[in-house]
């Protein structure tokens, strides 16, 4: 892959059937793309089937949450997301020492704390001590490659609640485990992480106009002097194909609908997500 800019087009559906009418419903959902030093947000807007007002805000990471009430009945509840997002390939890791990753540890201490998907129990927290090399940087990368050697990618093992030490247990589990994971042994070895969800075009190859339908996807940052985006799902540093959206400690702060229904019905939901190369 040779382009180092890319204008990527972005559609995420997620359906809400209820088996009988819900009363009302409240919900936010994080789906607008940042923008940030590697990507530029052209368009992004939020839409929902029943209709309802909207307000949008900064959350404590620095995503944008779209909230919204549907205030009467509905048996289901639309929420489609879209984007025009300019992305550029990112640079190398930071050269920090690992004095200067120390000295940086107040600043990012809610990042270098356990979280409830990351708790490092003993093997993880073994595997943290091995990994550990002369930089931070060359320690994130080992980290990255490990996780990404620990599980394979096989979906319905895990679910969204899974830790990473249940995932390494399963040895098997989707992006999202292999961002815990990652998170779980980076954090044991003093290096400030954090959980970063968005899209990603799954072809280096992928000519103008082609679309990719799949799922929303995860990663991390490691602080290393400065924040490195890395892919343990598919071992390679963060590029032209990646899409952030929303940053935290770990999945429970960045779900991308997250929301509560008045009613005694119970729910299937049904998500369909496209990446389409723009230019």
């Amino acid at each position: 892959m040779t382009d180092r800019r890319w204008r990527l087009r972005t559609e995420h559906v997620t359906t809400f059937d209820y088996s009988a009418a819900a009363r009302a419903s409240y919900n936010e959902v994080r789906q607008i793309p940042l923008t940030t030093a590697r990507q530029t947000t052209l368009e992004a807007k939020v839409t929902t089937t029943p209709t309802a007002a909207q307000y949008s805000y900064r959350d404590y990471w620095g995503t944008q949450v779209v909230a919204f009430n549907v205030d009467g009945p509905h048996e289901r509840l639309v929420v489609h997301g879209t984007s025009l997002v300019d992305t550029q390939a990112a640079g190398g890791p930071a050269v920090a020492t690992w004095r200067e990753v120390e000295e940086a540890g107040d600043r990012y201490a809610e990042l270098l704390a356990p979280s409830r998907y990351t708790r490092a129990d003993g093997v993880l927290a073994e595997a943290a001590g091995s990994l550990r090399t002369a930089t931070p940087a060359e320690t994130a990368a080992a980290v990255m490659a490990w996780a990404h050697a620990s599980l394979g990618y096989v979906r319905g093992v895990t679910h969204v609640h899974t830790s990473a030490a249940e995932a390494f247990a399963a040895g098997s589990g989707v992006c999202q485990d292999f961002a815990h994971l990652a998170l779980a042994v980076l954090r044991a070895a003093d290096i400030p992480a954090r959980y970063v969800s968005g899209y990603l075009h799954p072809d280096p190859d992928a000519g103008i106009g082609k679309t990719a339908t799949g799922e929303s996807h995860a990663w991390v940052e490691a602080w290393v002097g400065d924040w490195w985006g890395l892919d343990p799902t598919n071992d390679c540093d963060i590029g032209v194909r990646h899409v952030v959206v929303a940053r935290g400690r770990d999945y429970a702060d960045v779900a991308p609908v997250r929301g509560v229904y008045a009613g005694s019905a119970e729910h299937r939901a049904s998500v369909s997500v496209t990446v389409t190369r723009a230019a």
